[in-house]
């Protein structure tokens, strides 16, 4: 007799030969194999797990969709995990959760504002401005690359509704004078942790303080399903309005292939409906359809398991490298560390010195060309990008670090594919970069 669980086994097996065979087709020669800034790190595990949940063929999120959203609230430690199809979409239902009307008087409307800062992804702002409220732009500070706190109350004015802010590049933001912020005026916290998963301030999970948090699973993140996102919250009824939003704006939350949880399905009058018109039908917010296959946490299952170990081997990377490049403090503002965290480091950034004697252009054109990638701090000033120009804001101050943040930041790699080889090679690099500039810096 047939039994699909032996052929499921011999798949399996399968999968696993072909990740071996991929695995030893290339080895890491110096000058000549890219370094990556970020990339995905995985085994046959996440392989052999996204070929079992498609041979179950349940597309949309399923089973694996359940178990991950359990599994991922467990290990931040909140009571509630919407997965959604990116981190860009975690932003944009975690503003438009607090537009809902059932919240009554405690919505945003239109023309309320939400503190934030340029200095950052263009998607951490963009439901900002999508939703009809207003940007506060206040500067950040250079070596932390956050919100700088110390003009936070400038920006507060009797439209102050929200904070919406990223913990940039894994490095928390001072959260106890954002959270003085967020009591003192009563305001929405949202915290973008697309880049800081794991990162804790306070021995605290970042991602815990406010009222939503949201996480990226992009390839170049912390871990991955490929696409994919998710909306964290301890606020029951805020995880409600997500999810409504989340699934084409529906009143009911009953899981896919369920029905009548509520056990009130046809014994209800909303709206201008009908008495007992189909709950499955009926729809309380104006929203999308922004849910994950089950695909793709049937990856992120297996990458939750090594998630810790990213995180230390990130951390150990960025660690040295703080340490290897700190001689050259006269020359580049090194990265620190907020007061009070713990970061969940994303990235290595460092800004030139306006008196380095040589500019970003000039040690980014050095590192690519010695095969190292590195990237700009995103969007460097997002005022001074096209698509900004004309939206409706308002400005704290000049924004002066923004700007030099734009001119002379960048960051290169601290992902767990970089390893001791490849991290004195990095090393290396900027060793020789600094020996070919220092005549011209002299």
């Amino acid at each position: 007799m047939e039994d699909e669980n032996y052929y499921r086994e011999q798949i399996r097996k399968y999968v696993s030969e072909i990740y071996k065979i991929r695995k030893n087709k290339g080895n890491f020669v110096p000058g000549e194999t890219v370094i990556p800034f970020a990339g995905r790190i995985y085994d046959e595990k996440e392989i052999a797990s996204l070929v079992d949940s498609s041979l179950d063929f349940w597309l949309t999120a399923g089973e694996y969709a359940n178990k991950f959203e359990k599994a991922f609230a467990k290990f931040w430690g909140v009571k509630h995990c919407s997965l959604v199809n990116s981190g860009s979409s975690a932003n944009l239902l975690a503003i438009t959760a607090l537009t809902s009307p059932k919240l009554g008087d405690k919505r945003l409307k239109k023309g309320d504002e939400v503190i934030t800062v340029a200095a950052g992804f263009p998607t951490t702002i963009n439901p900002i401005i999508q939703n009809g409220l207003i940007p506060v732009f206040v500067d950040v500070e250079l070596g932390t690359y956050n919100i700088d706190t110390k003009n936070l109350e400038k920006a507060v004015s009797p439209k102050t509704r929200a904070i919406m802010l990223a913990h940039t590049l894994g490095n928390p933001f001072n959260l106890d004078a954002i959270m003085e912020l967020v009591h003192k005026y009563d305001l929405y916290l949202i915290e973008d942790c697309c880049d800081a998963v794991g990162a804790e301030f306070r021995g605290k999970k970042v991602g815990t303080f406010g009222h939503l948090a949201t996480v990226s699973f992009y390839p170049a993140h912390h871990m991955t399903m490929g696409e994919g996102g998710a909306v964290l919250t301890n606020n029951l009824e805020l995880e409600k309005i997500v999810r409504s939003f989340r699934d084409w704006g529906r009143d009911c939350y009953c899981e896919p292939g369920i029905d009548d949880t509520c056990k009130m399905r046809f014994k209800r009058q909303m709206g201008q409906l009908p008495y007992g018109y189909d709950h499955k039908y009926t729809y309380s917010h104006i929203g999308y359809n922004l849910k994950v296959l089950d695909l793709q946490p049937a990856i992120g299952l297996e990458q939750l398991k090594k998630l810790p170990e990213f995180i230390r081997t990130r951390n150990n990377n960025f660690n040295l490298l703080q340490t290897a490049l700190k001689k050259y403090n006269e020359y580049l503002i090194i990265p620190e560390a907020t007061e009070n965290s713990s970061p969940s480091w994303f990235g290595f950034p460092l800004t030139v010195k306006e008196d380095a004697g040589f500019t970003r252009s000039e040690i980014v054109a050095f590192l690519e060309q010695n095969k190292i990638m590195t990237r700009m701090l995103f969007g460097g000033n997002l005022l001074r990008q096209p698509a900004y120009e004309n939206i409706e804001k308002r400005v704290i101050g000049e924004l002066k670090n923004t700007d030099i943040i734009m001119n002379n930041t960048f960051f290169i790699g601290v992902y767990p594919g970089i390893d001791k080889e490849k991290r004195e090679y990095i090393i290396g690099a900027f060793n020789k970069f600094f020996e070919k500039t220092k005549d011209k810096r002299n």
